[in-house]
């Protein structure tokens, strides 16, 4: 089967690319790094020639609801007119748990593109998984100013980008069923503490300071709102047992 990654060139994408050759799909991303921008269209085409499903996991670097916003509604509908066009039978969206509790910042794009998936007429499957284990270290990467890495609070319940890309991969292969079951990890962790756990590892030295972000998003993240409900399917590796096995080099974190 032929599948191809929107957002194939970030920290989950690259993972769903392998997982789908490793099961023998032919399998490719697309971005803008590959010549196809979602946001005017060019090369979105080409890039969909002969795919018979598309695996979403396109996301933009802003915490701003309304540039959010207006990413997500323009790239999706991007994204279902040429899928549509070309004949893909099935268009699998990558979201995040508790973006309709919590539909602030980067979430509000993430309501926004639900809602265009839901409204379109192209067969689409929305997975809402939790934050990555990667999370810690993107989030550490971002809050380091000199010296001083910043903490923030937040409970999550982190899964590994690749059970991820993997749990994807196995959704693409079925037939289109709207909303699906959440994923998240196996336990739920504060996101300072994973912060201050990641530089461990990492050998880092330096104050850490715990703080409490703000904005609207960063708050329901403390009150739990990102966390998965009791049904939500739960995949491996815990935090700890993921990191122990990253190499103290391991490149850039994600989501």
């Amino acid at each position: 089967m032929r599948i191809i990654v929107a957002g194939g060139t970030g920290v989950v994408g690259r993972e769903i690319v392998a997982a789908a050759r490793a099961r023998g799909h032919e399998a490719a991303g697309m971005s803008r790094a590959t010549g196809a921008d979602l946001q005017t269209g060019e090369g979105v085409a080409s890039a969909l020639r002969d795919a018979e499903v598309v695996i979403d996991a396109v996301s933009v670097a802003t915490m701003d609801a309304e540039t959010s916003t207006r990413f997500f509604r323009r790239s999706t509908q991007t994204l279902i007119d040429a899928a549509r066009r070309g004949g893909v039978r099935h268009i699998v969206a990558l979201s995040i748990v508790g973006v309709d509790r919590n539909p602030h910042g980067y979430y509000a794009g993430k309501v926004a593109q639900e809602e265009a998936y839901q409204a379109g007429d192209a067969p689409f499957t929305i997975v809402r998984a939790t934050q990555f284990h990667e999370f810690a270290g993107q989030v550490a990467r971002q809050a380091r100013f000199g010296p001083l890495q910043l903490a923030p609070r937040a409970r999550v319940q982190p899964v590994a980008a690749r059970a991820v890309a993997e749990h994807l991969v196995t959704v693409a292969e079925g037939a289109a069923r709207g909303r699906t079951s959440d994923i998240a990890g196996p336990r739920e962790e504060e996101l300072s503490a994973m912060i201050r756990a990641w530089r461990r590892h990492r050998g880092e030295r330096g104050p850490v300071l715990t703080v409490s972000l703000p904005g609207a998003q960063m708050r329901g993240m403390r009150q739990g709102l990102a966390l998965p409900d009791a049904d939500a399917r739960v995949l491996g590796p815990s935090f700890e047992d993921w990191l122990s096995a990253q190499p103290i080099n391991a490149g850039r974190a994600g989501r």
